[in-house]
């Protein structure tokens, strides 16, 4: 990844916006069930990889895109686990890649803190991509587990423009809500490296 300027977030067409302790959880509990399935040691997850998966899942198609990924975290969190590259002072905040089907992907991290926890800090960057016409494609990865969190996605959520995209991505499927869904575990997996192949070649042994 090469560093990239801007000191805050750009309010691209693409936005990602994701709790990024949310997603280390899941990636454990994938990573050991994995491990048990196909009887080898899983990887850390390619970030990029994952990155482009999402936006594929959220309708993103190729093209000179710009896509603008925040990832909000705990204050004592340093490292997004289970991932290459993983340090977010150093390695991801601030980054970006260029890939040459889908265009520049920019990073920005932001903590939680005394004054915004995490919940609070994805409620205000969907407000004001909502609010802002430049923003076309909204991807959210919530802790789909906390009913609280959900709630406010949904109220957050319920008056969005009929222009905008929106995909919101969990485990398991989402009751009710104003925007499209996505199972979050197939970029998770994809980014690990795993297929469907490997998957029906151990089932068969």
């Amino acid at each position: 990844m090469n560093a990239t300027n801007p000191d805050k977030i750009k309010l691209s067409q693409n936005i990602i916006i994701a709790d990024a302790d949310y997603v280390s959880h899941v990636m454990f509990d994938l990573t050991v069930n994995f491990e048990r399935m196909l009887d080898r040691r899983m990887p850390d997850a390619d970030l990029a990889q994952w990155i482009i998966d999402i936006a594929l899942d959220g309708g993103m198609r190729q093209g000179k895109n710009e896509t603008e990924v925040v990832l909000v975290h705990g204050k004592s969190k340093h490292i997004f686990e289970y991932f290459t590259p993983s340090d977010y002072d150093t390695q991801i905040n601030n980054k970006a890649f260029n890939d040459p089907a889908f265009g520049e992907f920019a990073f920005n991290t932001i903590a939680e803190s005394s004054v915004a926890n995490k919940q609070q800090i994805i409620s205000d960057l969907i407000d004001i991509c909502l609010q802002h016409d430049e923003v076309k494609r909204l991807m959210i990865v919530p802790n789909a587990e906390d009913d609280d969190t959900m709630m406010q996605l949904r109220h957050a959520l319920r008056n969005a423009a009929d222009d905008k995209s929106i995909t919101v991505f969990a485990m398991d499927p989402i009751a009710g809500g104003n925007f499209k869904q996505e199972i979050l575990g197939y970029s998770l997996t994809n980014a690990l490296g795993i297929t469907q192949d490997e998957i029906d070649r151990k089932l068969k042994e």
